[in-house]
């Protein structure tokens, strides 16, 4: 089964579900971009693949401190071509904390589309995020990369209850907790 298959097939069991969250019809819209979709030089909009990269124990969830949005965010990154997001995640997870021993859980986790501002020579544009559980291995000693003002171990718990936590965090912390 080709990546796109397997994906769109994702969002499908993503939808039933999830029924109230968000419209998984622009997801397969731009699945059925093709190639153009999973490249940033699609202005319009394009794929990213993010990565809930928890501990071993379930109880943390490593966040970084976006460089260029200058937020709280999950770890991840431009697909760069890449159909397979999980790859994605698993990829931008290892380059932006450091760690090595990662795995990817199978299924995906969250979705999220949200604009992204202007930046120089770059327009607005969307960002169609799809993201994967990615489950740390025996190390949780990080490095910071230069994506990052800063990354930190936070409780999982404790963003589910901060009403000031990014509401697309408190909504993973939530999933999370739902079925631990």
């Amino acid at each position: 089964m080709s990546s796109v298959t397997a994906l769109r097939q994702q969002f499908i069991d993503y939808a039933r579900q999830w029924p109230g969250e968000p419209d998984v019809t622009h997801f397969v819209e731009m699945l059925d971009e093709g190639a153009h979709g999973f490249v940033r030089e699609n202005h319009e909009g394009h794929f990213t693949g993010s990565a809930w990269l928890v501990s071993a124990d379930g109880e943390r969830v490593l966040l970084t401190h976006h460089r260029k949005l200058g937020r709280w965010l999950q770890l991840g990154g431009h697909a760069d071509g890449d159909a397979d997001l999980s790859r994605v995640a698993l990829r931008e997870a290892e380059e932006e904390s450091g760690l090595s021993g990662l795995s990817v859980e199978p299924g995906l986790f969250d979705l999220d589309r949200h604009r992204i501002p202007a930046r120089g020579q770059e327009p607005e544009h969307w960002h169609y995020d799809v993201r994967y559980v990615v489950r740390a291995g025996a190390s949780e000693v990080f490095e910071v990369s230069e994506e990052s003002h800063a990354l930190a171990w936070r409780s999982i718990r404790e963003i589910a209850a901060d009403p000031s936590s990014d509401e697309s965090l408190r909504r993973m912390a939530g999933k999370w907790l739902h079925r631990s």
